[in-house]
């Protein structure tokens, strides 16, 4: 283990985040009673120019009237390439009490862009007395910030998670798709020729680097990796097998744009009833082979060691949390 001690960020459970509109007040109620770890209201992309005002104002009364129960909340302010960004900030944190809890910002391409909202965030808490400390998400949505993305997970104590924001990444990198997550069929591997026999075409992940790049710099720094949209919301295998290869690489959540999402995204991310019970027979016999003075034993035929417990002690951590969630 480095001598460099890793601190934490708070530890949510994030394993579904609903994206809510903040020009349709009408989803809110909805968004508060859903299975969902995390709800952001979201006063970006999916609020068009002319309605920017009216959404804030929207978000503001939410906050402030809707019963969110003990789900997490958060605020999707617009870029800080716009004029919107700071009446976001500064209207909604002014004009609400303790209840949100992050801000997510779109579009982060450097540490001081980071530092900005910082900045602001903690002058408007110390000027209302705020005792409840705003935490931040990012998304990393842009080459320029999957190149500054070490920098970014550092920027600010704030930091909570950071988000793989799959469209923009595709337009920012150029990419040849034009849809929102998922493989491409053009991206994959031919196998060799073999005499006259057929040759197979294995589809690859596309995704595969940014997502795991990002989930290095989250797990570098205590932060926790969020995969970003699947756009197809009427294809819930291929939304799982998405998420299934994001969480695999070490990312504990996902994102929803449609409420037929949150369940197969909180299925994906939590652990099995299986890997629970098997976590914890890891747990119990290390135990016992520390009382016997054994750095390692044996279990179904392999070996579990000083590593097998900190693996068991994550899946046993996390169902704990979602027992507890109810």
């Amino acid at each position: 283990m480095s001598f460099t001690i890793v601190e934490q960020a708070p530890a949510r459970l994030n394993r579904s985040e609903l994206a809510v509109p903040g020009s349709n007040p009408k989803l809110f109620e909805k968004a508060a009673a859903s299975a969902a770890d995390v709800v952001f209201l979201d006063l970006e992309d999916a609020v068009a120019p002319d309605d920017k005002e009216q959404a804030r104002k929207n978000v503001i009364e939410a906050v402030n009237d809707i019963d969110w129960g003990s789900k997490t909340l958060s605020l999707r302010i617009n870029g800080l390439d716009t004029h919107y960004m700071y009446r976001d900030v500064v209207d909604v944190l002014e004009q609400t009490g303790g209840r949100l809890d992050l801000i997510m910002i779109p579009k982060v391409g450097t540490a001081a862009d980071v530092y900005a909202v910082d900045m602001l965030v903690t002058q408007i808490e110390d000027a209302k007395g705020r005792d409840k400390r705003i935490g931040f998400e990012h998304i990393i949505e842009t080459a320029l910030g999957m190149a500054n993305v070490d920098e970014i997970a550092r920027a600010s104590k704030r930091n909570e998670s950071l988000h793989f924001g799959v469209a923009d990444y595709a337009a920012s990198t150029k990419a040849r798709t034009t849809v929102i997550g998922g493989p491409n069929a053009l991206y994959g591997v031919l196998t060799d020729k073999d005499g006259d026999k057929p040759r197979d075409y294995h589809w690859g992940d596309m995704w595969h680097y940014a997502v795991a790049r990002m989930v290095v710099a989250c797990r570098a720094t205590g932060l926790r990796p969020i995969d970003g949209p699947f756009g197809d919301f009427s294809d819930p295998d291929g939304f799982v097998a998405q998420a299934n290869r994001a969480a695999v690489l070490g990312c504990e959540g996902k994102w929803a744009i449609h409420p037929s999402q949150i369940a197969l995204a909180n299925e994906v991310n939590s652990p099995s009833e299986a890997e629970v019970t098997k976590a914890k027979r890891i747990l119990e016999a290390m135990e016992q082979a520390q009382k016997e003075g054994k750095g390692a034993v044996a279990l179904d035929g392999r070996l579990i060691d000083i590593a097998s417990i900190k693996q068991a002690e994550v899946l046993v951590k996390k169902a704990e949390q979602i027992a507890a969630a109810g």
